[in-house]
This record gives structure tokens, sequence and C-alpha cells, in this order.
């Protein structure tokens, strides 16, 4: 899109960015590759816009160098999968915010249990060693992982949101073309208004926004002004 389109007034945006983290344990946990620079980056050029941003971050050190104005700028800070459901259930049904950017990398899987087998003849037998911190004297331990709820479903479905909604998707190893396909079933199952996806392999070059209008490849350093350019002009 050239230039930035008008729109009717500034905005209450809420970004979620960075990882979640799964406990295993006190000192353990199960998590992703994921540094929140995207969402970070899309939350300040929000702001840079005149919005009013609050971004919930698993890595608040990537904006460390950024003095915003308090009274448009809130940083939430947060680790585990818990943190960011409870931040999301408040923001979104509290401040109600004019537009959702879900970028978080968000845990698909948490864990159920710390198993130790043994065997005897045909019968398998499973040993619970869950602890604050689980011991090292076992020669094998399984870790059950049972299916976490989806948080991007939960701002149509159980938060009641009606705004503008960004999701995001990441797939590894498959076609432009494929990504197409699977982004837009994705946006579709969770109502959302636009979708930004990419591949792992090329997650640092370039990224596809769209919808069932179609599919736009931008730069990663024209992602965020794209993705606002959209977000404004709907809202406006």
């Amino acid at each position: 899109m050239a230039g930035r389109p008008v729109y009717n007034d500034d905005m209450r945006i809420f970004v979620t960015a960075g990882n979640t983290q799964v406990p295993i344990d006190r000192v353990r946990c199960i998590t992703n590759i994921f540094t929140g620079r995207t969402g970070a980056s899309i939350a300040l050029e929000a702001y840079r816009r005149g919005h009013e941003v609050t971004l919930a971050t698993s890595h608040p050190e990537v904006i460390d160098a950024v003095d915003p104005d308090p009274l448009r700028w809130r940083c939430l800070p947060y680790r585990t999968f818990d943190d960011l459901h409870a931040i999301m259930a408040g923001q979104i049904g509290a401040s109600k915010p004019d537009a959702i950017v879900h970028c978080a990398a968000v845990s698909d899987y948490l864990s159920a249990g710390v198993f130790a087998p043994s065997q005897a003849g045909n019968c398998l037998t499973m040993h619970d060693r869950s602890a604050a911190k689980v011991k090292s004297d076992e020669p094998e331990l399984w870790l059950k992982l049972v299916r976490a709820p989806k948080l991007v479903d939960k701002i149509r479905s159980d938060w009641k949101f009606a705004g503008v909604l960004v999701k995001f998707k990441l797939e590894v190893g498959i076609t432009q073309e494929q990504l197409r396909a699977i982004a837009e079933k994705s946006r579709q199952h969770s109502v959302a208004d636009w979708m930004v996806a990419n591949t792992l392999e090329d997650a640092r070059a370039w990224a596809l926004i769209g919808n069932e209008s179609g599919y736009e490849k931008v730069t990663r350093e024209e992602l965020p002004g794209a993705l606002l350019d959209r977000i404004e002009v709907q809202h406006g």
C-alpha cells in the first residue's frame, strides 16, 4: 500500500510477542526459539503512528532502548503459557482493545507429568517422578504432554472480541503456495481478519499478509508498516 492511509482516530492495540515456557519442574521447561522481535517491531510501529499500545512479551529486553510515553505505552512481561493466558484474558476482557495482533509463539502442549518406566515381562509400569526438581538418577524418563488450549481461538469465542484480529502462522519445509492455503484455512478457523504467515527457512526475509481477498509478500522490514496500514484502513 502506497503511503499511509487516512483513518478516523487512534486505536488501542494489544500485541502479543515472544515465546512461552511450559514448566516441567521448578527449574526446567519446554520452550521454542522465538525472541519476540517481530511483535515488538509491530508494537513500536503502532506507537510511532500515535496509537495506544499494550505489548505482552516474554522478551521485554528487546525494547529496553526505547523510552515511550507511559500514557500510550504499556509493556506486560510474561514467562509461561499460563502467564500469557491470564494476561490475554484480562486485557481482552477488561481493556477492550480495538485491534489485537497475536504474534506470540504459543506452546501447543503442556506438561502433564514426568514418569520412569519399568518392565516386568510384558507389563510396562509407569512411576510418577514429578517433583519440584526432577531427580537425575533414572536411566530413562518419559514426559507426558497434553494439548494446550489455542489462545487465539479464545479471542472471538471465550473473550467475545469484535475488533480487528491478526493471527500469525509459521510452517516448516513447504512452498509459498502451500503456505497460502494453510494460512487461509487457519485464518478462517480462528475468525481472524488478517493472517501473517511465513516459513522457518525464510522467516528473516519475508512474510505473507492477507485474507480471503489474497495474500501479498512483504519483506521483514516492510511487515510492521504494511500490517498497520491494513489494520488502520479496516478500523477507520
